[in-house]
């Protein structure tokens, strides 16, 4: 098990790294194992999260596509670009303008493999502890740490039902999650309860530009799509919740360009999910993924 975060539920991180918890677990370990060591020259988190150093690329590519799919990215490792199936270096372009991160204490649910928070490390955040209960890209995280060093980033294989009820944090990041969860509202609300007095949230999802929409099965092949809720039903739940100050920041369309299978993630993708003869729909007939961004501020108060 790596280096635990102290005060967070080690018992539980302890039973999901362990091969009992997933039957891949000792690939990965061993593929975190075959890490070649780096002489680091520099680290860079910025669009290409980056370790600049001399080291033989064969073995060093060979470890790291034990873990494969990698979704979110991109990365460099010495002279191995990870492609990755998210070009998530776009998302955080549309971003970063409206963030202020310096000196916070972030908060990162569904974080995937944390290439977010070295973005927001790069703004200036004092620490990033990323949830994601997905053991590979919590694997993905030590195999990019394992180069890094830098402990101000963790990613803990936690829901978010499981963070410490102590915790709040300055900024409350939830993207690409409140779709899948079957009551939206009490996941708004859980977004309440994490963030500080005074602090922020910022709210990722797809959304149905023409009100909500509960897909009848999959929606883009994904299972467990409850609900795409409009632009305007995010901000109400925010509200609800209890936020001020509700914003909407971005409205964009996914395209096939920002999402797809590469070498890195050989998976079908988002070109699979949308019908041949008319992109701007679903292959189930719903219209395609458009992501919107809102965030709020809980009151001082509150």
């Amino acid at each position: 098990m790596p280096e635990a975060l102290p005060g967070w539920p080690l018992q539980l991180q302890a039973q999901r790294y362990n091969k009992n918890h997933h039957g891949d677990y000792e690939r990965w370990r061993a593929a975190l194992a075959a890490l070649p060591e780096i002489q680091v020259q520099r680290t860079d988190y910025g669009d290409t999260v980056s370790v600049s150093g001399s080291v033989d690329a064969a073995p060093l590519s060979a470890a790291l596509k034990e873990l494969h799919p990698w979704r979110k990215g991109p990365f460099r490792i010495g002279p191995v670009h990870i492609d990755t199936e998210w070009r998530s270096d776009w998302k955080w372009a549309r971003l970063q303008p409206h963030l202020q991160l310096r000196d916070a204490r972030v908060l990162d649910i569904g974080c995937g493999n944390g290439y977010f928070g070295w973005r927001m490390l790069q703004m200036g955040a004092a620490e990033v502890i990323g949830i994601d209960p997905t053991l590979l890209f919590c694997m993905q995280h030590q195999a990019v740490q394992f180069y890094m060093q830098d402990h101000r980033n963790w990613v803990l294989p936690l829901k978010v039902e499981e963070v410490p009820a102590t915790c709040r944090f300055d900024c409350v990041f939830s993207m690409g999650v409140i779709y899948h969860r079957r009551d939206p509202f009490a996941h708004v609300q859980q977004l309440f309860e994490l963030t500080r007095p005074g602090g922020r949230v910022v709210l990722e999802s797809i959304v149905s530009l023409d009100g909500n929409l509960q897909p009848r099965g999959r929606y883009a092949r994904m299972r467990n799509v409850w609900l795409l809720p409009s632009p305007g039903q995010l901000l109400s739940w925010l509200q609800a919740a209890g936020f001020t100050a509700c914003r909407l920041l971005d409205t964009s369309a996914t395209t096939v360009q920002e999402q797809r299978s590469t070498g890195w993630m050989h998976f079908e993708s988002l070109q699979q999910a949308l019908d041949p003869d008319n992109p701007q729909l679903t292959v189930e007939g719903y219209p395609a993924p458009v992501r919107a961004v809102v965030t709020a501020q809980r009151p001082v108060t509150a």
